[in-house]
């Protein structure tokens, strides 16, 4: 026991770590869950209360630049609501085995998103700024996106900032302070609706939750230190090598 609570301190010391200076702390901190001997799904649903924190203190660090989007954020939320408590839900009613065959796919998927993300974001502006949506037609096909975007942040946490980056480049924002600060209230939303669907349906492992959640705000608070002695390039290495290891582990476990 005393082995397990030091593994998810330090998982979720590190996860805090890179989700301030790199993002992917959830490669660190979901399998840390699993191997502790959290079942998949409810380790899943721990992660994402573990990650909770993180992300509101996040989104109020960016207050400021939220406040020229008010009627946007009320869209923003609502969706974000909406496919979180439905992405929830899918995850809810998922049998264990075929959500265990699923992770290291969930997990490849998140990996390539981590890896290649600012490229996609890179390329979703260059459309945004040729086909500019008009008309309501556009509004709702940003809205179904941003649906999908949520259910998938309510389904499996790990990507969703990456994802949700991508849709505020599609929808045309510009502004990279703004674009955080509104990537964060689709992740504090999402992960919010999500948590009260898993508490209701028993789900979250309470203490191992805890334990990830003390060391991630450990994590989060030592980062702007660490900053300064490693580079975010270096963290960001770290992290493709870990979520590369991690997911071939998993296919290795699971298939062979």
């Amino acid at each position: 026991m005393t082995f397990d609570i030091l593994l998810l301190l330090l998982a979720g010391f590190l996860g805090g770590v890179l989700n301030s200076l790199a993002g992917g702390g959830s490669f660190i901190t979901f399998p840390a869950l699993l191997f502790v001997g959290v079942p998949p799904i409810m380790a899943n649903a721990t992660n994402t209360f573990s990650s909770l924190a993180g992300y509101l203190s996040g989104a109020f660090a960016f207050r400021h630049e939220l406040k020229a989007h008010k009627k946007e954020l009320i869209i923003i939320i609502g969706a974000s609501l909406l496919g979180g408590s439905l992405g929830a839900w899918l995850l809810l009613i998922a049998p264990e085995a075929l959500f265990q065959e699923a992770i290291p796919w969930l997990l490849l998927f998140a990996t390539v998103l981590f890896i290649f993300g600012s490229k996609i974001n890179k390329w979703v502006s260059s459309l945004s700024g040729k086909h500019k949506y008009a008309s309501q037609f556009g509004a709702v096909l940003l809205f179904l996106v941003l649906l999908l975007v949520c259910t998938y942040g309510g389904f499996f946490n790990a990507g969703l900032g990456i994802i949700g980056l991508s849709y505020l480049a599609l929808a045309g924002h510009s502004n990279i302070n703004a674009m955080n600060g509104l990537k964060l209230v689709i992740s504090s939303s999402v992960s919010l609706i999500a948590i009260i669907l898993f508490i209701y349906n028993d789900a979250i492992a309470w203490f191992e939750g805890f334990v990830v959640l003390v060391g991630t705000l450990i994590g989060g608070y030592m980062s702007a230190h660490i900053s300064k002695q490693i580079s975010a390039k270096h963290m960001r290495t770290f992290v493709i090598a870990i979520s590369c290891a991690i997911t071939g582990y998993f296919f290795i476990s699971t298939y062979f």
